[in-house]
């Protein structure tokens, strides 16, 4: 009984030791979608009133860990029966990450103004649970992105890879909501320093805190890019003509553009047919 009980920890604790391994690779693996992923999250708190800041993370946060329930079990499943689908679900995320980047790139330059103005009003009630839903929609996608690419790098018996894709999408979850829970509350952080008399220190946090968030927005951009460019260029098995950073975010800003060029163009079409 007792050499029974001993065999049976020993084999938990080689499993997880497996589990700790391939999730570490997984996770490597996905950097930068992840970093993407938390780019495009922190915008969409934009516009809350401060006292709904952390609500609405919590429950985007909440929704995304739902979105992992739902995704995981369909990714194992799709790879036991169908894995082919999976390359094309990738694809189909390349190019979805390719548009996205493209399109914010787009809003940047041509409708600055606009943003700016929405900017300004808060939101109310309706408008949250909009960008909550919205928000959630958002995390399904790149969700998917992040798992599917996750359990590429998985090998072995189906517990290992189940129990490393809950892993990755609870930290991945954990780890984005918390970094913008914590970002959305520094510049207050600020303002409560600077009425304690720490002047200095909370002004360097109120002044910095939007040039942070600019740079994390470029950052996701880029991110949304490189990783769009990067699952379409090895999709089509597309040779290296530049530094490999370069040839990915030139591949992801194409592909976004003639997909942006086809939405404009169906829409005109649609217009005129109307």
């Amino acid at each position: 009984m007792g050499s029974n009980l001993l065999s049976l920890l020993d084999d938990i604790a080689l499993l997880m030791d497996d589990v700790s391994i391939l999730t570490k690779v997984a996770l490597k693996k996905t950097s930068g979608i992840i970093t993407d992923d938390l780019a495009v999250n922190i915008g969409q708190v934009d516009g809350v009133s401060p006292s709904q800041e952390i609500p609405t993370v919590i429950k985007i946060f909440l929704g995304s860990l739902i979105n992992k329930i739902i995704i995981i079990p369909f990714i194992l499943l799709l790879n036991f029966y169908a894995p082919i689908v999976l390359k094309f679900i990738l694809l189909f995320g390349g190019f979805y990450l390719a548009y996205e980047g493209t399109h914010k790139i787009i809003e940047k330059l041509f409708y600055k103004k606009n943003i700016k103005k929405e900017k300004r009003n808060i939101l109310n009630q309706d408008e949250v649970k909009k960008r909550i839903i919205g928000a959630i929609k958002t995390d399904f996608v790149l969700s998917i992105e992040i798992l599917v690419i996750a359990q590429s790098t998985l090998t072995g018996p189906l517990i290992q890879q189940s129990i490393s894709l809950a892993i990755i999408g609870f930290i991945v979850s954990l780890l984005i909501y918390g970094i913008v829970a914590f970002l959305v509350k520094v510049d207050d952080f600020g303002i409560y320093l600077i009425k304690k008399s720490y002047i200095g220190t909370g002004k360097l946090l109120v002044v910095s805190m939007p040039k942070i968030m600019k740079l994390l927005s470029f950052v996701g951009i880029m991110a949304m890019l490189l990783v769009g460019g990067e699952i379409i260029s090895h999709h089509f098995h597309i040779k290296d003509y530049l530094l490999s950073i370069a040839q990915f975010i030139i591949i992801g800003l194409t592909s976004g553009l003639i997909i942006h060029l086809l939405f404009s163009i169906k829409n005109k079409i649609t217009k005129i047919s109307h």
